[in-house]
């Protein structure tokens, strides 16, 4: 299956995020689960999962992760 991830910046601790950074990052990942999508995006982003919601059958599951100073909430929906 393909799972969309969406990656938007949510923090920095040097400073804010510019409106360039704000907008949504995008990528398409082969997966047989969303929970298997969101492992694939963090190893291959180099990010450490902080958090997962995993909500029932057909809606999105939303994580928020972690890279050096910056904090972004993703979200992850079949496509």
């Amino acid at each position: 299956m393909q799972f969309t991830i969406e990656a938007r910046q949510l923090t920095n601790e040097r400073t804010r995020p510019s409106r360039n950074e704000v907008a949504a990052r995008r990528t398409i990942i082969e997966a047989s689960d969303p929970d298997d999508a969101i492992s694939r995006f963090v190893r291959e982003s180099d990010f450490q999962l902080v958090s997962v919601v995993r909500p029932g059958e057909g809606r999105e599951s939303i994580a928020t992760v972690r890279n050096n100073d910056s904090v972004f909430l993703v979200r992850v929906y079949e496509e």
